[in-house]
């Protein structure tokens, strides 16, 4: 079913209340000739897709700003429609796909960074794993047997089953046993995936490149006692000044859902100095967001959106409609 024009489904919603800017988010991008044979790709946004989805949004009347600028928006609540793109985590692939593609139109992207990654305390294990299942057409599994894989769909398929039974028991433990098999090592894996304290200081000056926080070891918060909840907001803060010299006004939850953060992640983020604090509940921004500002809706894409009519859902402020829907039945 095709959606309605994107200035008809806006207006409906901002009659409603629904706000004036669209925070976006995404995890990683992947160039189009590669996107399809990934094992993980949902996790991937298609970088030519993401292309056509900053045109379409441009071309629809939408500024597409800073963090900081949203800031000021929510902050005055006047001014143009404005849509904050972000990545989370932050992969090489951040500054070496994603960036160019906002560059080349002259828009910024905000790179919320998880500090484990450039100081390689976090192990990148689906990533890890994803690399590995590219590399190798034949793998060998904990039990001793061998799994193939030659071709695309049998990868993400191998992908899926062992992740989630990684998910369910030690997935670094598991991680590591299996490069261990596969004669993987997973410091280069990681280099190989992961974002560096030197290509984050190479675009640190770069004004179509924002940088906030994302907590020290992407943990989920909610399930941490309250020093170790505060050491990962604060702590990601301190760090990312202290080797960036940059004044870190913007942080976004890890999971970011109702069950990951709430009152006390908010209280958090604050008490750290962050200006603002963003979520993963869908829904659009505005001057109402002023009293909450450290708990801002944002909207989650995916390799699965392919077209820019399902990104629409979340630009008209239906999806945060709809979700606030189903939680009241």
């Amino acid at each position: 079913m095709r959606l309605a024009h994107a200035g008809g489904l806006t207006a409906v919603a901002r009659f409603i209340g629904a706000g004036q800017g669209c925070l976006l988010l995404f995890h990683r991008v992947a160039p189009a000739d590669s996107w399809a044979g990934l094992p993980n790709r949902e996790f991937h946004i298609d970088a030519a897709f993401l292309g056509r989805l900053l045109d379409h949004v441009i071309g629809s009347g939408w500024d597409v700003v800073t963090m900081d600028e949203a800031l000021a928006r929510i902050r005055s609540g006047t001014g143009r429609r404005f849509v904050n793109v972000s990545i989370d985590d932050v992969y090489r692939d951040a500054i070496e796909v994603a960036a160019p593609v906002f560059r080349s139109r002259g828009v910024p992207i905000t790179l919320f960074v998880a500090t484990g990654i450039p100081d390689g305390t976090m192990t990148l294990w689906q990533a890890g794993l994803e690399t590995i299942l590219l590399d190798r057409d034949r793998v060998m599994l904990e039990d001793g047997s061998a799994a193939e894989a030659e071709d695309a769909a049998a990868k993400r398929r191998l992908f899926a089953h062992l992740a989630a039974a990684w998910e369910a028991d030690a997935p670094e433990l598991r991680y590591l046993r299996f490069c261990a098999l596969n004669g993987h090592d997973p410091a280069a894996l990681h280099d190989r995936n992961g974002v560096s304290w030197a290509m984050l200081e190479a675009v640190r000056d770069d004004p179509c490149v924002e940088i906030g926080g994302h907590t020290v070891s992407h943990a989920r918060l909610s399930s941490l006692p309250l020093e170790d909840a505060r050491q990962e907001i604060a702590g990601c803060r301190a760090r990312l000044q202290e080797r960036l010299g940059l004044p870190v006004q913007h942080i976004a939850f890890p999971y970011g859902q109702r069950g990951d953060c709430g009152e006390r992640e908010f209280s958090l983020a604050q008490e750290a100095g962050f200006a603002t604090a963003a979520t993963t509940r869908r829904g659009l921004v505005g001057a109402a967001d002023r009293s909450g500002l450290h708990a801002l809706p944002r909207n989650t894409l995916n390799g699965a959106h392919r077209h820019t009519s399902q990104v629409e859902v979340h630009l008209s402020g239906l999806g945060g409609l709809l979700a606030r829907g189903l939680r009241a039945i």
